[in-house]
């Protein structure tokens, strides 16, 4: 396998094609490397392209989704399946045909971030992974990549599809999920306190009990508080008590 993960997106909409494309671009270890319109022309790219992913919708005229899943048993290399669809009801069926996920339309970049994570878990060999840390965290900002150093990093937050690095100096805004900038921050000093918000825990100055077992969490360098979801309660006082 090639050092990259290479995706085939199958889709007769040309929208959802685009926007699953532009969704996956962010992700340094993917490429796309061809689309499909039909399960046919799908089956020839397969064969063709050999990709090691396809992101596949099941409703298509002539041949679906499922009969592609079918026909591509058959080749000597057999890529991955997620099933991508507006419709909930081929779960069953498309976990027969031994799909590693199953995204509903429109696509929850969270949910989109997770099945990437499983797709690299199984694909990519495990010396890949071994080693250390890269001492920046690489961000694409726009038209440009920005090398942040991670010790000036304070929270990491997401809203409304965009998530924010607050550092000491400056905020950052990138269309990144929140997972994966989470995923690239590994080996540092980063805690996730809520569903939406990453902290650097050498900020942390002082939590405080709010309500229905949730806490409030101060940071150095600001005046902002940050909400603890219960949930990360625990272990949150676990890390910071070591």
């Amino acid at each position: 396998m090639s050092e990259k993960i290479t995706v085939l997106i199958v889709d007769d909409e040309r929208f959802s094609r685009e926007e699953l494309n532009f969704l996956l671009k962010p992700y340094e270890s993917i490429e796309v490397i061809g689309e499909a319109g039909s399960g046919d022309e799908a089956v020839m790219q397969t064969l063709k392209l050999q990709p090691d992913v396809l992101f596949l919708d099941v409703e298509m005229p002539t041949m679906d989704g499922m009969a592609v899943a079918k026909a591509v048993q058959e080749l000597k290399k057999v890529p991955e399946i997620v099933f991508a669809t507006a419709y909930p009801d081929f779960a069953v069926e498309a976990f027969r045909q031994k799909a590693i996920d199953y995204l509903l339309k429109p696509f929850d970049e969270e949910q989109l971030s997770e099945t990437l994570e499983r797709i690299e878990k199984k694909l990519k060999p495990v010396e890949e992974k071994v080693g250390t840390a890269p001492s920046k965290l690489a961000v694409e900002v726009e038209d440009t990549i920005e090398y942040l150093d991670p010790s000036e990093i304070m929270y990491v937050h997401r809203e409304d599809r965009i998530t924010k690095i607050v550092g000491k100096q400056k905020v950052y805004e990138t269309k990144d999920a929140l997972k994966d900038v989470e995923k690239r921050l590994q080996g540092f000093s980063f805690f996730r306190i809520h569903k939406s918000y990453l902290v650097n825990l050498d900020y942390v100055h002082r939590l405080t009990p709010w309500f229905n077992g949730a806490y409030q969490l101060e940071l150095q360098h600001t005046e902002e508080k940050l909400s603890v979801s219960r949930n990360y309660v625990k272990e949150l006082r676990k890390k910071l008590e070591l």
